[in-house]
């Protein structure tokens, strides 16, 4: 079984900053692509940032220049460091990563549960 977990959310005010944390583990053989979704209430689901194994980064333009993704491969863990928050930032942001577990075949994507991440005064 593989598992997402998430830490980091909470409430913080406008301006401030909030560093989000996702380790994955179980029987993992090899990950590529991770990243960080949201979705705030009454929308969709939207990407807001992704890395390759390689480090090659992906960023919406509402957080591009405010957010920065990393990854620790050794340690199949995913950050995002969200600096400049705006209350438009508020919503669950959930880890995403594209993995294969050993003895498959093929990569699929795993969620984490999410983790609330409010912004206000």
């Amino acid at each position: 079984q593989v598992q997402l977990v998430e830490s980091g959310g909470g409430l913080v005010q406008p301006g401030g900053s909030l560093r989000l944390s996702c380790a994955a583990s179980g029987s993992i053989f090899s990950i590529n692509a991770m990243g960080w979704y949201r979705q705030a209430p009454g929308k969709q689901r939207e990407l807001v940032a992704a890395i390759t194994s390689g480090g090659s980064t992906n960023y919406a333009d509402s957080v591009k220049g405010r957010f920065t993704i990393s990854r620790d491969n050794a340690k199949n863990t995913v950050y995002l460091q969200m600096n400049s928050l705006k209350p438009e930032d508020t919503a669950v942001y959930y880890c995403n990563a594209d993995l294969k577990q050993y003895g498959s075949s093929w990569y699929k994507d795993y969620w984490g549960q999410g983790t609330q991440v409010t912004v206000s005064s």
